[in-house]
């Protein structure tokens, strides 16, 4: 089970990288980048308190 929720929130930071990327490539699509920062950082951040809560 831990294993499964590790390999999802790998798979939504790759996707958010991609994302931010894209934006960031594509002029007209800033708002896509910044998506893709904030929703990397949020999932970032999720993954770690979980974590850090199932350590206890």
């Amino acid at each position: 089970m831990v294993g499964l929720m590790l390999i999802f929130v790998i798979v939504l930071l790759v996707i958010w990288a991609i994302l931010a990327v894209v934006g960031f490539a594509i002029k007209g699509l800033v708002w896509l980048a910044i998506i893709g920062i904030i929703l990397f950082l949020a999932t970032l951040i999720i993954g770690i308190i979980r974590q850090a809560a199932r350590k206890k």
